[in-house]
């Protein structure tokens, strides 16, 4: 379940042309790359914002990656940003270098820190965007993540689920295929195989059984009516996640959602050899977005 990465050394505040040692242009306005760290619960996220050129306040992306965050989906960024959006990229805590432990739930704060973070003034003019025009596209977990995170912020303004991982389901539809303790099991198992290293303050144990403590309320079926008046695009893949993912699409627009749009790519999980293809769907699905 995979996405994205930020630099294992960046800082809260960007350096000044004086003391870099990357010169920067000094012709304003120009699309950029700002490394920083966000604040969340005490720890500080590794983060990138891809801005895109222009003075206006842009319309915002923040991307939200899987797990462990193998595929990191930065060429969408770049397409994404080149459609004249600014593209937010972070690591959950305890992933890929950023601070603190990691968990899903943590990485749904995680998500909640970020949006307070880009809606704050000084930021919002800094980093060139529109707080009110906020997007959360995610990837596998970040999938996961996006659900989350829109149903509990009314003001986002839509989804983009790619592959998404119902990490509730998951969990719900292994406990149906046998008992509590081999679904405990068998996720756990599952997690341990997609590769535990770049997170920290963790076990394959714990977020199996963190998974098991929330799975009833974290199910996608459960945001239904919290999101079911925004748009969403929801992409598939050859990955074994397609029936999951169309079920909540019918969801959705069995709820009275008119603005659910579905494609998709015979691919891997990683969209592998369909990077193309994924970024025209999303990109054409952002572009009304925009306004």
């Amino acid at each position: 379940m995979g996405l994205t990465l930020a630099p294992a050394c960046a800082h809260a505040e960007t350096t000044t042309d004086k003391t870099s040692i990357v010169k920067k242009p000094q012709t304003e306005n120009r699309a950029s790359m700002e490394a920083m760290q966000i604040p969340s619960h005490g720890a500080q996220m590794n983060a990138l914002v891809y801005v895109a050129a222009g003075a206006e306040p842009h319309p915002t992306v923040v991307l939200l990656h899987g797990f462990p965050g193998n595929e990191r989906n930065l060429d969408l960024a770049q397409d994404i940003r080149r459609a004249g959006w600014d593209v937010v990229y972070f690591n959950y805590r305890g992933a890929w270098g950023s601070s603190g432990a990691f968990s899903f739930s943590h990485g749904i704060e995680d998500t909640a820190a970020v949006l307070a973070y880009l809606r704050q003034p000084a930021n919002a003019k800094r980093l060139r965007l529109d707080p009110t025009r906020i997007v959360l596209v995610g990837h596998s977990m970040g999938g996961f993540m996006t659900v989350q995170a829109a149903s509990a912020d009314p003001a986002i303004k839509g989804i983009a689920m790619i592959s998404a991982a119902d990490m509730g389901g998951v969990f719900e539809q292994m406990s149906a295929q046998g008992s509590q303790q081999s679904a405990l099991h068998d996720m756990s198992a599952g997690l341990a195989s997609e590769g535990m290293a770049p997170l920290s303050g963790c076990t394959a144990d714990g977020l199996a059984k963190e998974l098991a403590d929330h799975a009833s309320t974290w199910v996608f079926r459960s945001k239904v009516d919290a999101l079911k008046s925004r748009p969403a695009l929801i992409v598939t893949s050859d990955d074994g996640f397609t029936n999951a993912n169309e079920a909540f699409a019918a969801s959705l627009r069995k709820a009275g959602d008119t603005q659910v749009s579905t494609t998709h790519l015979a691919t891997d999980h990683a969209y592998s050899d369909q990077r193309v293809e994924l970024s025209r769907a999303v990109l054409q699905w952002l572009a009304p977005l925009a306004k």
